[in-house]
């Protein structure tokens, strides 16, 4: 067995650091020691870093390609989020509409005067499920969305937040569904991933399970009872609770999370993310609109997340940048997965970046991996504008 991390890949001139530091999480001596990674950066269609190492699997068989897929968990909601954007965008929805004038069935049980809005900012109080719930529900379309359209909210929609992990995605997947007459991940691969050639899966084909890298748990782990969550809070983490290599069975691919089970390159999620940064159109493929960019964009809500412990300022689906996940930029916007994959744009600087990774740390958000390689990408173009 090869106990050398492989590596490979591109930068342009001025990104030796940033190659530097992404190779020094190869060598780390604490629990966020690299196994495989992938690291992109894009401005427009010019690719500034693009870094790929490792291995894909935990028994170090397999080195990480250019290619490899691997599961993003949360970084899957920036995906979703942008497809009900585009449905805004169109004019087939807005986003203070009633989530009941598109999906009657919701509109039930407390949740009479629930917005679109509410479902993408984490504000309709359905952070988890009130009825016993497997993971393996979580593959069946029809039983969790039929379960959160009966289920009342635990607090009136917009009074509160706090973080829905796993139901976000159904939540704003149904609308989308019910809006364009297709799946949250038919959407995607076909009005965003295909059309851009983007390596982005929700509902991954059987004929790309060799491509998938395997998930490792993170080194360190979270007691729950110790962190003291109020309810509200710790309905989003339990029932059920995942265990952080779900995304190894083939079910777990096979099915559309759309808050969770992304497949994605670090290739692929900048992709999608330098037509935002460019404003909403690169070359002939657009997205959004600029009014649509900035309604997708704008800052929502402003309640501290009873389970983040924070106020980071949500857009619709995606957090604005006021925690520094993104760099330096507050005008920054994205997406961080459980584990450390994250996916954000930067309009000012006009780039992209998309980090993935297997071996998992065990925050929701603020991964010490992708902040530094964040901070260091912002560093290097500053220095590239200012010899």
């Amino acid at each position: 067995m090869n106990a050398e991390p492989p590596f490979a890949g591109t930068i342009v001139p001025g990104f030796e650091p940033v190659q530097a530091l992404f190779a020094e999480n190869f060598r780390r001596d604490d629990a966020y020691r690299e196994l495989g990674a992938a690291l992109c950066v894009c401005r427009g269609a010019e690719v500034l870093v693009d870094l790929w190492g490792g291995w894909a699997d935990k028994a170090r068989t397999r080195p990480w390609q250019a290619d490899t897929l691997v599961n993003v968990y949360s970084t899957t909601k920036a995906m979703t989020a942008l497809c009900l954007a585009m449905l805004v965008d169109r004019t087939l929805i807005r986003y203070e509409d009633p989530v009941g004038s598109v999906w009657p069935e919701f509109a039930a049980a407390g949740k009479e005067t629930a917005r679109i809005f509410h479902l993408a900012c984490h504000e309709v109080g359905l952070p988890g499920f009130s009825m016993p719930t497997t993971v393996e529900d979580l593959f069946d379309w029809q039983r969790v969305t039929a379960r959160l359209a009966a289920q009342a909210p635990m607090w009136q929609p917009g009074e509160k937040a706090s973080y829905h992990a796993m139901t976000m995605g159904f939540l704003v997947g149904e609308v989308v569904r019910r809006v364009s007459g297709r799946s949250l991940g038919r959407f995607l691969a076909e009005e965003v991933a295909g059309p851009l050639g983007a390596d982005f899966h929700i509902g991954l084909p059987a004929s790309l399970d060799a491509r998938v890298a395997e998930m490792v748990g993170p080194r360190q782990t979270v007691d729950l009872a110790q962190l003291a969550l109020p309810s509200e809070a710790l309905a989003a983490l339990v029932n059920p609770v995942l265990d952080p290599t779900v995304p190894n069975r083939p079910e777990w691919r096979r099915a559309e999370i759309p808050a969770a089970n992304g497949q994605a390159s670090a290739r692929g999620a900048a992709r999608i993310f330098a037509v935002l940064a460019a404003g909403g159109s690169l070359g002939r493929e657009r997205l959004l609109s600029p009014e649509g960019l900035a309604r997708f964009t704008a800052p929502r809500g402003g309640h501290v997340d009873l389970l983040l412990g924070a106020a980071p300022p949500w857009a619709s689906g995606v957090g604005l940048n006021g925690l520094g996940l993104f760099g330096p930029n507050p005008r920054a916007y994205g997406h961080t997965g459980w584990g450390g994959s994250f996916v954000c744009a930067d309009p000012d600087a006009g780039i992209a970046i998309a980090y993935v990774c297997n071996q998992m740390g065990q925050e929701l958000i603020g991964d010490p991996r992708g902040r530094a390689l964040a901070a260091e990408i912002h560093r290097c173009l500053d220095l590239r504008a200012n010899p």
